[in-house]
């Protein structure tokens, strides 16, 4: 497995940004030789960060390199910084075109993988999980699959924001200036179910989702609320719920899981 620190020019965010990548195009043949994931063409993965968090965090705290050489996947992790990978206003802050079309097509272009959306999956944890559903949704055209972990599915629990207002997390003008005008959210591109209604509306199937979920997590009610929704909608989801809290030790146990739930193995 070859690992990459790339900083490339983005147009979507008008400035030089890094992203990590782990490539397994580095292993002998006699490793490789018993290992049935390298029998076909590099899938590939898009790893997204959670709130505060940047593009070295999988790096650092999962065994995402491990997974990597093990099935022949090629993992890419881009900061988001803290934009739930949407799209603001303000010139240089389209995170939703950067994650979506931009970066995946860099990656396909300069390692010469699959941009097939069968080949290519997203999933994050927190932020990064919201970040990777909603995104995946908004871009069935680049995304076959999509899974998030502990996700912060936190439309619902905006609509009631006033001016002001703190949530404990952030406040009323940072959710508004990246979710747009919070009392018209439900009907907002930014939020996950609305785009699932409107694609549904359109006649259009909607990519397999998977959710794992703490039973301690602050998060759940929103995880289990969505669950619902897809189930409701008849979307295929496969949804985990497991002990654990908010944290890298439940991230940890549930990466491989849905990385073979990706893969079909």
């Amino acid at each position: 497995m070859a690992s990459y620190e790339i900083n490339f020019f983005s147009a979507s965010l008008k400035r030089c940004v890094p992203f990590r990548a782990f490539i397994p195009n580095d292993q002998l043949s006699q490793w490789i030789e018993y290992n049935p994931n390298y029998k076909r063409e590099t899938k590939t993965l898009f790893l997204l960060h959670g709130y505060m968090g940047n593009d070295v965090d999988w790096g650092f705290n999962s065994l995402a390199a491990e997974l990597s050489t093990t099935y022949n996947l090629a993992i890419i992790m881009p900061s988001g910084e803290n934009s739930f990978y949407l799209n603001a206003e303000a010139t240089g802050h389209k995170y939703e075109d950067y994650v979506g079309t931009e970066l995946p097509e860099y990656v396909h272009r300069v390692f010469g993988l699959s941009a097939k959306p069968s080949d290519n999956y997203i999933c994050g944890l927190s932020m990064g999980g919201f970040g990777a559903i909603h995104t995946a949704l908004a871009h069935p055209e680049t995304f076959g699959k999509m899974m998030g972990l502990s996700s912060a599915l936190i439309c619902d629990g905006l609509n009631g924001m006033k001016d002001g207002d703190d949530n404990g997390m952030a406040n009323y003008a940072y959710y508004e200036y990246w979710f747009g005008p919070l009392d018209k959210i439900d009907e907002s591109h930014n939020n996950p179910k609305f785009l699932v209604k409107e694609r549904l509306t359109k006649g259009e199937k909607i990519q397999p989702v998977y959710i794992a979920i703490g039973t301690e997590d602050f998060l759940i009610e929103p995880n289990r609320n969505f669950k619902a929704f897809l189930d409701e909608k008849k979307v295929e989801v496969t949804y985990v719920e497991d002990k654990g809290v908010h944290d890298w030790k439940f991230w940890n146990k549930y990466l491989e899981p849905a990385i073979k739930w990706a893969l079909e193995i």
